[in-house]
């Protein structure tokens, strides 16, 4: 806010003129009072003793009179231990509501020509399955980033990596073969990232049929693993890939092209989208030819049996393979492809990687990698290491089919929200569409706000009976409440009251009320929070308090039933400004506010 700066410079000077003593505003410790005091602001006396040279309740008791005294905007103080609460006066708020007011988008900074661009990467798909629970907390993270990124004043492109190659894909091919009979996603009536699921699936169930079989004969697993000739199918299907055989190669796009639509669908109906997507098909062979490259220049070095490493030793790590010795890529290799390619196309200034917390070691690799082939955001690429996302059951298992479905999930919240509300009878009002759309925002709402309010490094377990609840810290409360102060704002506009651009200095303002306009101006502050911390839950957790403090507020005080002309008008621009800043962070969750509920 700018009344702390404000205070934090007046501070300075009262440190200066009462103990002559020189310090910067960046040095004072100011936070918000805590509910149990008196005040708005706090600051934190105990570093200034030093300088003082008395004890913490004369410093600051010393200090608040000054401040008093010399600052309009502080209308009195109180002192506790060490702690200094100061109480700014009632027109402050009201200049601090209209300044809120005056700007739209406030909080948000705007992209120049001159703003840095940050590449975000998320969703890395496999085209073997459908994207599942897994994937949707990777989404939500990565497309809330990129909106977080942009509204801290940043050029954004948004990417995607598909692994649209390798033994996992070749395995949903063998079986499609063998046992699809032409099966195809419009004959089955199935999207096709499910269809091609369903063989990746079957062919596990095969493999392990082959391997109990073989077991049974007296072979032990491995030497079972090793005879395997469904594996073996499997693996000289990729070496014909990888070598270009016109069948395999078609059979390859044919079914991914089925993927691909079948995932688009999914981001559709999830709400995230890309600027530009890669595919491992093209980026394996960029990255061979940046480690030859390397290895010409010296920075890796080829073993005795052809393959080529990276000794990072002075980094305090190991050794790390790049290429094998019969020359094919490994993932690490994939990832400087597709470096080189972006590169290319984007003048990068960060790249940020959205991927799980097992892959923490890759990151710091290719890092240092990609700072060795003279990428110059290269050492300091970001890896948005994000914890696991599991059920109350416990883990969840691709090729065993145990894993929930992204498009199951989102319409089991879909309709989920839909028999809450109609329970509730939130939607007796509605047509047939409105009571359908509201269904679909409220129930993906509450998906994403369940998630993207836990703190990302974290572990979480996802239940989906807990995430819609209209009273608790869930996103159908938040969007409720956008709903609510909506109405209230249709109902005036019906009365033909007229909310003016600026609100009167001498109107009163309650507690309540000045507690609700010092967090609509926190936004400011949270927004660059959540950038720095790459966050999306500072966000999440600053509206709930938002919409938390706004409800009690609502219950505690009329608005138009306000007798008083003037306090009427005063609360319903409070409240249009707390609906504003709740679109506005909801937007950033990449979370829709429907207009009634």
């Amino acid at each position: 806010m700018v009344i702390e700066q404000q205070i934090a410079q007046a501070l300075a000077g009262a440190v200066k003129e009462l103990y002559g003593a020189a310090i910067t505003p960046a040095q004072i410790q100011l936070q918000k009072t805590k509910k149990e005091f008196e005040g708005h602001l706090t600051v934190v006396v105990f570093p200034l003793l030093r300088l003082s040279k008395k004890s913490p309740e004369q410093t600051a008791t010393e200090i608040g009179r000054y401040l008093q005294e010399k600052e309009s905007c502080i209308a009195g103080f109180n002192v506790i231990k060490g702690f200094l609460n100061l109480t700014i006066a009632a027109p402050y708020w009201i200049e601090l509501l209209n300044s809120i007011q005056r700007q739209p988008r406030y909080g948000i900074t705007p992209v120049t020509e001159n703003s840095p661009l940050i590449m975000i990467e998320y969703s890395s798909p496999n085209t073997n399955k459908p994207l599942h629970l897994g994937h949707v907390r990777n989404n939500l993270l990565g497309y809330s980033l990129a909106q977080i990124m942009q509204a801290n004043g940043n050029k954004v492109v948004k990417t995607n990596i598909v692994n649209d190659r390798g033994i996992h894909i070749c395995k949903s091919m063998l079986a499609w073969q063998k046992w699809g009979n032409g099966v195809t996603p419009e004959s089955s009536g199935k999207k096709g990232d499910h269809l091609i699921g369903d063989f990746y699936v079957l062919f596990d169930k095969h493999y392990k049929q082959e391997l109990a079989e073989l077991e049974k004969q007296g072979l032990t697993k491995e030497k079972a693993e090793a005879q395997s000739e469904l594996m073996a199918e499997a693996r000289e299907m990729l070496r014909q890939w990888e070598a270009g055989d016109e069948a395999v190669v078609s059979l390859w796009k044919t079914m991914n092209s089925w993927v691909y639509a079948g995932f688009d669908e999914t981001y559709k109906q999830l709400g995230v989208s890309f600027d530009k997507i890669y595919y491992e098909s093209n980026t394996y062979l960029e990255g061979k030819g940046k480690v030859l490259e390397g290895l010409e220049k010296g920075v890796f070095y080829r073993k005795d049996d052809s393959s080529v490493w990276a000794d990072l030793t002075p980094d305090g790590l190991d050794h790390k393979l790049l290429l094998r010795a019969d020359g094919t890529s490994v993932y690490m290799t994939q990832d400087i492809g597709t470096a080189k390619l972006r590169f290319a196309d984007y003048p990068i200034d960060k790249m940020i990687y959205v991927v799980g917390n097992e892959q923490n070691y890759h990151f710091q690799v290719l890092a240092l990698l990609l700072d060795r082939l003279g990428f110059s955001w290269g050492k300091d690429l970001v890896h948005f290491s994000y914890g696991m996302v599991e059920l109350p059951e416990g883990k969840m298992k691709s090729r065993e089919g145990t894993v929930v479905d992204a498009d199951d999930l989102m319409a089991e919240m879909i309709d989920t929200a839909r028999e809450t509300s109609q329970e509730l009878g939130k939607l007796d009002n509605c047509t047939p569409e409105e009571a359908e759309n509201i269904a679909r925002v409220v129930g993906l709402g509450c998906l994403k706000y369940f998630i993207l309010k836990v703190d990302p490094r974290k572990n979480m377990t996802f239940n989906p009976k807990e995430s819609i609840d209209f009273n608790g810290n869930t996103g159908s409360f938040i969007q409720y409440t956008y709903a609510r102060i909506r109405s209230v704002l249709r109902k005036a506009e019906e009365q033909n009251i007229v909310l003016p651009e600026t609100i009167p200095a001498g109107t009163p303002v309650s507690a309540k009320e000045e507690n609700l306009i010092q967090l609509l101006a926190d936004f400011a502050s949270v927004v660059r929070e959540a950038g720095n911390e790459y966050s999306p839950a500072c966000i999440a957790n600053y509206i709930y308090d938002l919409v938390k403090e706004y409800n009690q507020f609502y219950h505690d005080y009329s608005i138009l039933r306000e007798e008083n002309p003037d306090i009427k008008v005063f609360r319903l621009v409070l409240s249009a400004n707390v609906a504003k800043i709740i679109k506005e962070g909801t937007g950033l969750l990449g979370i829709e506010v429907p207009e009634r509920m």
